[in-house]
């Protein structure tokens, strides 16, 4: 029985890790839009440390996110349970990060796709809900470069009729 209780600490003392250290970025927010949780990648790219988010909102700390648009996006994860996704294509980035690459990089800033996913409680209520922040920088600035090298090749071809 005591063997149990040291792998199950074990266990979740591996996926507090590896929450910590994956190359993406999770938040926690409750419907406040409070941070409950804040891993390294964040800390790393937005300079804030766990300590300093927790608690506070997500528009204090990041003024430049619009509330009623975010809270628009996020009210069926709540209500409905149900994921939403924000793409870069759409909106480049939800947070400002420079780009962390800048020498093999030609992007000034991160562009991300962002999912958010309804966190069901034991009650089955939405009271939090999970923000997941992808860089999509290299695959943004490869596909910036691709339509520009078709732009040209196509006003080559006009020239050339």
């Amino acid at each position: 029985m005591a063997n149990d209780a040291v792998d199950d600490m074990l266990e979740f003392h591996w996926i507090i890790d590896m929450l910590q250290t994956v190359d993406v970025g999770i938040v926690v927010l409750d419907r406040e839009f409070k941070i409950k949780m804040w891993n390294g990648f964040m800390e790393s790219h937005s300079g804030k440390l766990p300590s300093e988010v927790r608690d506070k909102t997500l528009f204090s700390l990041f003024p430049d996110i619009n509330h009623n648009w975010f809270a628009q996006k996020a009210k069926p994860v709540f209500e409905l349970k149900t994921r939403a996704f924000m793409l870069w294509e759409q909106r480049p980035y939800l947070f400002k990060f420079s780009n962390y690459r800048p020498i093999t990089g030609s992007e000034e800033f991160m562009y991300q796709n962002i999912i958010l996913s309804p966190l069901v409680s034991a009650t089955g209520k939405v009271e939090h809900i999970s923000m997941m922040i992808y860089d999509m920088t290299d695959i943004a600035g490869g596909k910036k470069q691709l339509e520009a090298l078709q732009v040209m090749q196509s006003e080559a071809l006009e020239r050339g009729a």
